[in-house]
């Protein structure tokens, strides 16, 4: 199985320009349409939140406009920028949008990898908390089926990156140690994936790994001072693949950049090998 992960769209109703610059729109439907052209393609695609900009229902309303090409089902989960109420109305044949009671939590069972998603949303917040009912409905869920390889998905990582200004709006100190402590408990556990950071960064995480996405069309500068400012730096944009391979039993997590780059070559000039 290849499970894709997009990340931090923040798409605007009409398609208008993010800070005047960044085109999300644009962007989303180049990562669409390589997501598409990919010659191995996802079976389904998970999309990490900060789905749209402000939330609003015009919003969701071109953002469900601009995911329809996607060729493979696509699941979707509320950041900071997300409103529960708007979004659950402008998707209302995702079903799983409406399991979790007020918050945004279910759980796919569709696919060999088993997709747990949690919410971290802090209504008009940009940083993250974890309910206290939901880590015991994960701990359940988890348990349920511990033989079954599983992914969790979430907006907010559960560490700090060492990027200030984010860390200062991540996931609070107290459910992090609670979410790990519920995580170490269940080694079926294969990744806890996120996106917020518009960077992709991996840390050991209650004996698995905890790992970021990059952002569909802009990145957090890569700055490890603590009092760093607050900027984003159009890199090049990107997305995730995960690849599950039953047969050595792991997962195995991709990069890919988005955009048109020269090549392939082969690695070969004539008839002799480049080294």
């Amino acid at each position: 199985m290849i499970l894709g992960q997009i990340s931090d769209l923040h798409i605007k109703t009409d398609g208008k320009k993010s800070y005047r610059v960044v085109d999300t729109a644009e962007s989303l439907r180049r990562c669409v349409a390589q997501v598409n052209a990919l010659r191995q393609k996802p079976d389904a695609v998970v999309i990490t939140g900060d789905l749209v900009d402000f939330g609003k229902p015009s919003e969701y309303e071109f953002l469900r406009m601009l995911l329809a090409p996607l060729a493979m089902p696509y699941y979707l989960l509320p950041g900071n920028h997300d409103e529960r109420n708007a979004l659950r109305a402008a998707f209302p044949d995702h079903a799983y949008l409406q399991q979790g009671g007020e918050r945004i939590e279910y759980v796919i069972e569709d696919h060999p990898i088993r997709i747990v998603a949690l919410d971290t949303v802090i209504p008009r917040s940009s940083s993250g908390a974890l309910a206290a009912a939901s880590l015991r409905w994960l701990d359940d869920v988890l348990a349920a089926q511990p033989e079954r390889p599983t992914v969790i998905v979430m907006h907010h990582p559960p560490f700090t990156t060492g990027i200030g200004h984010m860390d200062d709006i991540g996931l609070a100190g107290e459910d992090v140690l609670a979410l790990e402590a519920v995580v170490r408990k269940h080694p079926q556990v294969e990744r806890v994936l996120c996106g917020h950071l518009h960077r992709a960064i991996q840390r050991r995480f209650g004996g698995t790994i905890a790992s970021t996405c990059p952002g569909v069309s802009h990145q957090v500068v890569l700055d490890l001072d603590p009092a760093a400012a607050s900027c984003f730096v159009m890199e090049p944009p990107g997305f995730q693949l995960h690849w599950w391979d039953a047969a050595s039993a792991g997962l195995v997590s991709h990069t890919a950049a988005i955009g048109e780059f020269e090549g392939p070559y082969p690695f070969y000039d004539g008839d002799e090998l480049i080294d």
